[in-house]
C-alpha cells in the first residue's frame, strides 16, 4: 500500500468520523469507531514525510500555515459537539514533527526524549486534538520505523493506556473498548505500507481537512437550526 493509498484511507475514515457527528447530532456512533483509523495513519505519515522531505523547514512551515488556516473551521466544527477552546489536529502533527526533528538532531537521545515529553505535555495543556497521545505516537513511529515489532508494540501499549484511562474516567467500557479496537485496527493499513509514494497529492490533505469541516458545519446549521 503506497503513501497515496494510506492518505486516501485516512481521509475517508476521518470524513466518516466527522460526518457521523452530523448524522447523529454529536453522539458517538459506529462512524466514530471507523474514524479512529484515521489519526494513527496521519501520525505515521508525518514520520514518513520527515524521512522523505527534501526541505524540513518548508515541511514545518507548511504544517504551521495550514494549522492556522484550519483553526477557524476546526473550532466551528468543534463547538458543535463540545465546548471550550481546542487546537486542530494540524497543531498536533506540527508538534509531533518538531519532536522528530529534536530527536533526530540531538545526539543525547535521553535529553531529546525529555524535551519531547515536555512538548507532548504542552500539547495536552493547550488542548491539541489527540494531545499527549498524538504527539507520542508520532515520535514512536519515527523512533521504531526500522523495527515493525517494536513500532507495533509501542503503539498498542500507548493506545491501550489511553483508552484504559478513558474507561476509568468516563465509566463507559463498551464504547471506549470499541474505539480502542478500531484505533488498533489502523495498524493493519500501516503495516501494508510498501514505502512507495504512489500518486502525488501533497496539498490534497491540507485543503481537504479545513474544507470538509467547514462543509459539515454549514450542513449542521441547515439541518439543526
Amino acid at each position: 500500500m503506497s503513501s497515496f493509498a494510506l492518505k486516501i484511507v485516512a481521509c475517508f475514515t476521518m470524513f466518516l468520523d466527522h460526518i457521523g457527528y452530523l448524522i447523529y447530532a454529536g453522539r458517538i456512533s459506529f462512524f466514530n469507531f471507523i474514524g479512529r483509523i484515521a489519526f494513527p495513519i496521519f501520525a505515521f505519515q508525518i514520520s514518513e514525510g520527515y524521512i522523505h522531505t527534501k526541505n524540513v523547514k518548508k515541511y514545518v512551515f507548511r504544517l504551521f500555515i495550514f494549522a492556522l488556516i484550519s483553526q477557524i473551521p476546526f473550532m466551528l466544527f468543534h463547538n458543535l459537539i463540545s465546548s471550550g477552546f481546542a487546537i486542530s489536529v494540524f497543531g498536533t502533527l506540527l508538534l509531533g514533527l518538531l519532536c522528530i526533528i529534536i530527536y533526530d538532531k540531538l545526539s543525547i537521545k535521553f535529553l531529546s526524549i525529555v524535551i519531547s515529553i515536555g512538548i507532548a505535555l504542552v500539547s495536552e495543556l493547550i488542548n491539541c486534538d489527540y494531545g499527549f497521545y498524538g504527539v507520542a505516537i508520532i515520535l514512536l513511529f519515527y523512533i521504531f520505523r526500522n523495527n515493525k515489532v517494536l513500532m507495533n508494540f509501542s503503539f498498542v501499549i500507548c493506545t491501550m493506556c489511553k483508552y484504559t484511562y478513558f474507561i476509568y474516567k468516563y465509566s463507559n467500557a463498551v464504547i471506549y473498548a470499541c474505539l480502542c479496537a478500531f484505533t488498533l485496527f489502523s495498524l493493519f493499513f500501516i503495516n501494508l505500507y510498501n514505502k512507495k509514494q504512489g500518486r502525488k497529492i501533497k496539498y490534497f490533505l491540507y485543503i481537504f481537512y479545513p474544507a470538509h469541516l467547514l462543509i459539515i458545519y454549514l450542513l449542521w446549521n441547515m439541518v439543526y437550526i
